[in-house]
């Protein structure tokens, strides 16, 4: 209970500040880690600290490539790596299809109402056919695009609460 709930107080404050000023902050991010980690190796022993640390480096793995690319915050990867070393490795591999789900639709959503959608499938499509013919493609993202970006954070921290949701029984749907 204690993690679940060291979780979603910072989840809540990580939202608020990513939607509020763009940016998840450290000085949340890393006191959480710490307290994480002593939680773990203090009331559940070595095992408990073993696997907060192996769900720490698979969070921090999972959006690592997404980072390095350009299409991903630092404070999301670090976000994902915290609620991978406060519930452990199983609990972040499926915290993250949630949120990959939950991101995807997010997109979506905002292709929708920005009236892009049309625009970027068939972008898309004919990024797909020109690499079937052999033609190398410029590339899908413009640098227009780049300043369209939505706060991934709400993304990861909605991903978390229905793995948590699911984890506790409730029945989603």
């Amino acid at each position: 209970m204690w993690f679940d709930f060291l979780m979603i107080i910072i989840l809540i404050i990580c939202v608020i500040t990513d939607i509020r000023e763009r940016r998840i902050y450290n000085k949340i991010i890393f006191p959480g880690l710490i307290i994480g980690f002593l939680s773990h190796g203090l009331l559940a022993g070595p095992k408990s600290l073993y696997s907060s640390f192996i769900g720490f480096l698979l969070g921090f793995s999972i959006l690592l490539i997404p980072y390095l690319l350009g299409g991903m915050g630092a404070g999301d990867v670090k976000l994902l790596a915290l609620v991978g070393a406060l519930k452990g490795p199983s609990f972040v591999f499926h915290t993250s299809i949630y949120m990959a789900l939950i991101g995807g639709l997010i997109a979506i959503i905002l292709l929708i109402f920005q009236k892009r959608l049309h625009t970027t499938l068939k972008s898309f499509y004919y990024h797909i056919c020109s690499l079937k013919y052999g033609i190398k493609p410029h590339s899908l993202i413009s640098t227009n695009d780049l300043s369209n970006t939505y706060p991934y954070g709400t993304a990861i921290a909605a991903g978390a609460l229905i793995n948590l949701l699911l984890e506790r029984g409730f029945v989603l749907w």
